[in-house]
């Protein structure tokens, strides 16, 4: 990616690396590169998430749409997929979601969503990028009563709402469900969707104060929830991050359910009902392995991407699939949105639940294989040398060698952090153990 976008947009610390004049320069840009060739006012759509430094920023990204004339629709709190469903509800040209996902609250970041509802190509935001950081070409200033306005959008979560119940064909009565807002977006939504729904939500960690956003809970900290639902006898727990755009759940034993078990479990469902276009689902390199045997026996065909929901997605969109997701719980079902959505997966796969009348741990469809993670921190400058270090690359593929045909290795930048991730994933844990452990130290010794 370039230099101010990574997988997931831009992202940084509030007011140090992602500040208030970037912010308000990324505005400008984004007003300028998607409104070429308008004969009237852009209208754009702008939410956040419920970190303290959401605000600030979404006042410098407004400030900088209207200062170049465009209209903006506030939206206040919403998920992420919120805004990609409400530009188009609203008839925007562009939506802008504040938040940077599972990260911590120090964190934030500009996602920036077509007309359409998707993620930007490349090639757009590498226009936005050489405008913010070269400032080739300027901005067009408007004067005086030419500025756009701001107004503010009242329905927003009901509108969002309402679109997430179209999409479940039945009433989730009588479910007793866990519901882990994070302290994020999800808080000002989930209650009213599963009460819509006829659940029994039980829902925790919804009172953000600005701070607490993903703290020990949400699907990055789901052992909160597992523990929950265990000792209050609830049939299943959904966990969202911070942007509510993923979802992890737990069965009724407190088990685990990731995103690669719940994408098994709802395309068995979908390739039953004639649903599931070319059998085919899309997920990404970190996708277990197990998947690809899941999909083998069932006359499934798996397509791996990079990772990032957003490449998911491009990969459907080229060929017309339907169906794909991350092992984070970033699930895209795309009869229903243009992005991953928390929310939309939760309450999809607690409509098959009901539909089949089945507890989730009689679900499960597919073998996971052990895999490993280690995150090494590391400078974004030494992000990119990590590419042409020669004892890496020579660590990488020694532990390749050693794990064979029986397991894998995948090295990589992450896109949203300044880390790199190591995971390995084989039958036998001890030596992806020992393999990961082995190539995170050289990372640390070369680049940490």
């Amino acid at each position: 990616m370039g230099r101010l976008f990574g997988t997931d947009g831009v992202r940084g610390v509030a007011n140090v690396e992602l500040t208030c004049e970037l912010a308000l320069n990324i505005g400008r840009a984004a007003a300028t590169v998607l409104s070429r060739g308008m004969r009237r006012r852009p209208i754009f759509v702008v939410g956040t998430d419920t970190r303290i430094s959401s605000d600030m920023l979404a006042a410098s990204v407004t400030a900088g749409l209207c200062s170049l004339g465009a209209d903006v629709i506030s939206l206040d709190v919403v998920p992420t997929p919120a805004v990609a469903y409400l530009v188009g509800k609203y008839k925007a040209d562009a939506g802008i979601m504040i938040s940077a996902s599972h990260n911590p609250s120090e964190y934030n970041g500009i996602k920036i969503f077509s007309g359409d509802g998707y993620k930007l190509p490349d090639a757009l935001e590498e226009q936005i990028e050489t405008m913010v950081l070269d400032n080739k070409g300027g901005f067009d200033f408007k004067p005086g009563t030419s500025v756009g306005k701001r107004t503010f959008k009242a329905d927003a979560v009901k509108d969002y709402v309402d679109h997430l119940r179209s999409s479940v064909p039945n009433s989730l009565d009588g479910l007793k469900i866990g519901v882990d807002c994070a302290n994020g977006s999800a808080s000002v939504t989930a209650a009213e969707l599963f009460k819509a729904l006829g659940a029994e939500a039980h829902i925790i960690n919804a009172s953000p104060d600005g701070e607490n956003i993903n703290v020990n809970c949400g699907s990055t900290h789901i052992e909160g929830l597992a523990a929950y639902v265990k000792e209050n006898g609830l049939d299943a727990g959904v966990a969202f991050d911070g942007d509510a755009d993923r979802c992890l759940c737990v069965d009724e034993k407190g088990n685990v359910i990731d995103g690669d078990e719940i994408m098994a479990i709802c395309a068995t469902d979908l390739a039953e009902r004639g649903k599931l276009r070319n059998r085919t689902v899309v997920g990404t390199i970190l996708t277990n392995f197990g998947f690809g045997k899941f999909c083998e026996e069932n006359d499934l065909r798996f397509v791996a991407t990079k990772v990032g929901d957003r490449f998911v997605l491009e990969e459907m969109l080229l060929n017309e699939y339907d169906f794909g997701g991350e092992q984070s719980g970033h699930i895209i079902f795309r009869d229903f949105a243009t992005t991953g959505d928390g929310q939309l997966t939760a309450i999809q796969l607690l409509s098959l639940m009901k539909r089949k009348e089945k507890k989730l741990s009689e679900m499960a469809v597919m073998k996971k294989y052990p895999q490993v993670m280690r995150n090494i921190r590391v400078s974004n400058d030494a992000k990119v040398l990590y590419y042409t270090n020669k004892r890496i690359k020579d660590a990488v593929d020694a532990g390749k060698r050693t794990l064979g045909n029986d397991g894998r290795v995948v090295v990589r930048p992450s896109g949203t952090e300044p880390l790199i991730r190591v995971m390995t994933e084989g039958a036998d844990i001890i030596t992806i153990d020992r393999v990961a452990d082995e190539i995170a130290e050289v990372i640390t010794a070369e680049l940490g």
